[in-house]
């Protein structure tokens, strides 16, 4: 690889890593599991940089790449795994995932759902990706990203310890139509 193409590649690496990590983690659950497939990914995307830095979003290939490699560790070997319920400590302050305990809720919840559904979840909802952009990184129709996140998202809605934003705090309803303010 050329000097100046490996530096991009380092300067990607560096600029996405917590991100790729973090996607990583939900995919998987497990701190040490993300960062081994971010690497797997990472490593696969570095033999096909000059490839990879050519197209319009190469965070989005390399993000579809690690969906791969996720699909491909359950394939290669099934194992058991065994979550904790609590995510691993982390440096900073993450607003955007509310507070502990429903983060270690949410991650339990995740890793009862099937890896498709799981992945499907994930990108739509956490990495925030459309319907068309997350059946683009799991080569699906949208379709199926649409039955996938429906089926998905009701099994968390049943998961113990996941309540609707709202319902907690109103007893049971909800502040939309029909609900009191």
């Amino acid at each position: 690889m050329q000097a100046e193409q490996e530096e991009r590649f380092h300067e990607f690496v560096r600029a996405r890593w917590s991100r790729l990590v973090r996607t990583a983690y939900l995919l998987t659950g497990d701190v040490h599991h993300a960062e081994d497939l971010t690497q797997t990914a990472l490593a696969k995307a570095y033999r096909s940089w000059w490839r990879i830095s050519r197209t319009d979003n190469p965070e989005a290939y390399v993000r579809r790449m690690l969906v791969s490699c996720n699909s491909d560790r359950f394939r290669k070997r099934r194992v058991a795994e065994a979550l904790t319920a609590a995510p691993p400590e982390r440096a900073g302050r993450d607003e955007g995932a509310g507070r502990v305990e429903e983060r270690g809720s949410l991650l339990a919840g995740l890793a009862q759902l099937p890896p498709r559904q799981r992945a499907v979840v994930v990108l739509r909802y956490w990495e925030d990706l459309s319907e068309a952009e997350v059946a683009e990184v799991l080569g699906c129709s949208p379709g199926t990203v649409k039955s996938q996140a429906s089926k998905g998202l009701a099994k968390l809605r049943t998961y113990p310890g996941l309540t609707p934003v709202g319902r907690a705090a109103t007893g049971g309803q909800g502040q939309g139509r029909g609900g009191s303010r």
